[in-house]
């Protein structure tokens, strides 16, 4: 009877491996969410950029003021400046330059304050979202969730877009409570018992 040699048994055990299929890992389930689209869309979202626009009009309000002031300076200094005093115009000009100082402080102070809403609001919703992104990629067998634009993908197949489903879900979520307190208003009394009606005495015979 003829042995196998050890590389000979390699050979063949390598010949039946080969020979065998290979198997084919699963492939995960992707889906993507457009970010902007649930900021713009949905009705947390717009909340948040109302709130972010009304800081953005107050500061823009307050700046367009502080313009005004320094504009209507530097017209005083240019329509006076041949009639007034050395000592007047000095002040004149030593106002316009605490005013132009006041007027970048403010701008400086405006934008960190109007990136801080934003941070805020972008924060608040994004702690909103993440349950109901994470409930939807669960209905549809999702392994994995990518940010359509913030994720390097430079491609992505509108089937697997699941951001409609997310503001979907995020609206009726939203507008639930919402319903339900209205369905039961507040102090409502109780319906009154009706009294039972008073017996009727039997005729006498």
């Amino acid at each position: 009877m003829k042995r196998f040699s050890v590389p000979s048994a390699l050979a063949a055990a390598l010949l039946l491996a080969s020979a065998a299929p290979a198997q084919t890992p699963p492939v995960p389930k992707i889906g993507v969410i457009e970010v902007q689209r649930i900021v713009q869309e949905s009705a947390v979202g717009k909340e948040s950029l109302a709130r972010v626009q009304k800081v953005q009009q107050g500061k823009q309000d307050d700046l367009v003021k502080r313009q005004k002031e320094l504009r209507d300076l530097e017209q005083k200094i240019q329509d006076q400046g041949k009639s007034l005093s050395e000592d007047a115009m000095e002040k004149l000009q030593k106002d316009y330059q605490a005013k132009a100082l006041e007027l970048k402080r403010a701008q400086d102070d405006a934008q960190r304050d109007l990136e801080e809403a934003q941070r805020k609001e972008l924060s608040e919703l994004e702690r909103r979202v993440m349950p109901v992104i994470d409930a939807v990629a669960k209905e549809q067998n999702l392994q994995l969730v990518f940010n359509k634009f913030q994720s390097g993908l430079l491609y992505a197949d509108q089937n697997i877009d699941i951001t409609e489903a997310v503001i979907a879900k995020f609206n009726t979520q939203i507008a639930a409570p919402a319903a339900a307190g209205a369905a039961k208003p507040a102090g409502t009394p109780p319906a009154a018992a009706k009294k039972p009606a008073p017996a009727t005495p039997a005729p006498k015979k």
